[in-house]
């Protein structure tokens, strides 16, 4: 379950979002003047195919979520030049352009382009087409850009967040809390769009929430704490009953709840902080059915913070010993905490929990877990021993796994920067490449093998193997039969000879589907919901080991032997001939 945290309130100001249909002017200079190049070669009615894949998994990973393509439906459906888009093009582009051309642009719709793609939410692998988008050559070309920067980022994000959903386990929650740290207002609307796709419980971000209806989860900053000094600071004391509506003195009744539970968490109540203390009941009397707190480990004595860098911590200031480490959070925050806890229990309110935001984060989340156990014991309350530990501060994927192996107690991780930024790979680097033009294919050839395009109209599928797991994908000429249940089917790498293996499938999965055709989406569209489900049924089809962190096993990707054929052949024809002197 995702502890309901309290959201914080602004102004939901309107932004450029995932609410926003792109326009056709979305899209780099090159487009129109290619595009112009083409008019001008009368090359209007020519039919091009492109394909639009990624050549490497990120995150030194073995899988990919594909995400993306509602949006690039949307843009497909609002495709056209508006009289300003077509005013500025005027302005920007050469004099010498013909202003016939600029009529033809303000006709432009993709109605007779056609999209074939693979369902939203699945896992994907490099070189296999995520969209094949067919059409005039003009009006696909002038699709490139948009298409492009609609699906790397969407797909990138949505695999981060998954190999986080992974990293940390199903019984952990995960929240994104990257707005302030991300590429702007829209790289942050986008990023928690696709984080909580990729697995992700909810959101810091409110204008998310409110756009496509995701969990929004919040606590308070470290200014709201220091922002009491005392308990003299409290201008509201009181707080009424849940049930009878009787109003209680707080301040007293958490005073006195310090007092005692100061006795059986070995500490001192001269020790614990007084504006904590102040800052908590007030934060109580404001939202006693969701007090989820910031606990610091702000060491009050010595006037020296703890910070952590990853799994291993730093300390600023003087540490004298183990005990001492740590003495802010058990001295003062995890009392004052349960002496407010229990004040709220007395009213018929039950706290939430606590967020730890520095320090040692496997140490304190098991010494705070040992706290909230020791007062669920004493006083036979045994919710009290499961409230939430939410642990934040630059956390990455190792982070948790390091975590992990230390045996922490944390409940839900709040995790922005390296999440949002995907700043151990800031792109997916997925390419757009021309595979055929009036029926005739095309290759493009390099001298790395890689970079290398497979030309020609293709299908792909997806191969089962007996325990239900995906064995390869396959990529065939669409002229070709579609691989058969039971039947042997030899799979190619396709730009090594030697590499070839037979297989017989126990299920069969076409990957593409028809999603734009004659101007209209022509398949249901899933819901934000149904696209994240579809992320982990996907997910559940590959091997643990596929999946893995370290020294993931390379998930296989092959061609049928008819295309394998069909690449080389056409490589040799286009190929130039050297000659030796």
């Amino acid at each position: 379950m995702v502890p309901h945290f309290i959201c914080g309130t602004g102004i939901l100001c309107g932004y450029i979002s995932s609410k926003t249909s792109f326009s056709a002017p979305v899209l780099d200079l090159y487009q129109i003047t290619m595009a112009y190049a083409y008019w001008k070669s009368g090359k209007k009615k020519d039919v091009a195919v492109f394909d639009l894949f990624f050549r490497q998994n990120p995150f030194q990973g073995e899988f990919t979520i594909f995400a993306g393509l509602e949006e690039c439906l949307k843009f497909l459906e609002n495709f056209h030049y508006s009289e300003s888009d077509i005013t500025y093009l005027k302005e920007t582009l050469p004099s010498s352009i013909e202003s016939e051309f600029f009529d033809y642009l303000k006709n432009l719709t993709a109605k007779d382009v056609t999209v074939h793609a693979i369902e939203e939410g699945s896992v994907v692998f490099p070189r296999v087409p995520l969209l094949r988008v067919e059409g005039p050559l003009i009006i696909v070309q002038l699709l490139e850009t948009t298409l492009l920067t609609l699906i790397n980022f969407a797909s990138l994000m949505a695999t981060n967040a998954a190999r986080y959903r992974i990293a940390a386990g199903k019984q952990v929650s995960l929240l994104e809390f990257g707005l302030r740290r991300a590429q702007g207002p829209d790289g942050g609307l986008s990023a928690s769009r696709y984080a909580y796709v990729g697995g992700f419980d909810g959101t810091s971000n409110v204008l998310a929430g409110k756009l496509f209806n995701i969990p929004v989860r919040g606590t308070h900053a470290h200014s709201y704490i220091t922002s009491f000094t005392g308990t003299h600071d409290l201008h509201t004391k009181t707080l009424r009953h849940r049930v009878d509506g009787e109003e209680h003195d707080m301040l007293d009744l958490c005073q006195k709840w310090r007092k005692e539970l100061a006795t059986h968490l070995e500490t001192l109540t001269e020790e614990a902080s007084d504006g904590e203390l102040a800052a908590l009941i007030a934060f109580a009397i404001a939202f006693p059915d969701g007090f989820m707190v910031l606990v610091d480990t702000y060491d009050v004595k010595s006037g020296s913070d703890v910070k952590s860098n990853g799994g291993s911590t730093k300390f600023h200031g003087s540490r004298n010993s183990e005990q001492h480490m740590h003495w802010p959070l058990q001295r003062s925050g995890l009392l004052n905490f349960c002496a407010v806890a229990m004040a709220l229990n007395n009213l018929g309110y039950k706290a939430v929990g606590i967020r730890i935001d520095s320090g040692d984060l496997a140490y304190l989340s098991n010494r705070a877990r040992e706290t909230f156990t020791l007062v669920a014991d004493k006083y036979d309350l045994p919710w009290f021993a499961k409230l939430t530990i939410v642990a934040s501060n630059d956390i990455n994927e190792e982070t948790i796994l390091s975590l992990n192996e230390q045996g922490h107690k944390i409940d839900c991780f709040g995790i922005g920067t390296h999440l949002v930024t995907c700043q151990r790979q800031p792109a997916l680097g997925c390419v757009y490449k021309m595979v055929e033009i009036n029926g005739q294919p095309r290759i493009k050839l390099s001298q790395e093998v890689a970079k290398v395009t497979m030309p020609g109209c293709k299908s792909a599928y997806r191969l089962y193997g007996a325990n239900g797991h995906a064995l390869i994908d396959l990529l065939q000429r669409s002229v070709e039969n579609p691989p058969q249940v039971g039947e042997k089917v030899l799979c190619r790498h396709p730009f090594e000879e030697s590499k070839r293996a037979y297989v017989i499938p126990t299920h069969v999965e076409e990957l593409y589907k028809v999603y734009w055709k004659d101007g209209k989406i022509v398949q249901n569209q899933p819901t934000l919901e149904g696209i994240r489900e579809r992320v982990q049924t996907s997910l559940r089809t590959l091997r643990q080991d596929h999946k893995r962190n370290l020294n993931p096993t390379p998930y296989k990707v092959a061609v049928s032997d008819e295309l394998y054929n069909f690449i080389h052949d056409l490589w040799l024809q286009n190929a130039p001939i050297g000659e030796l002197f």
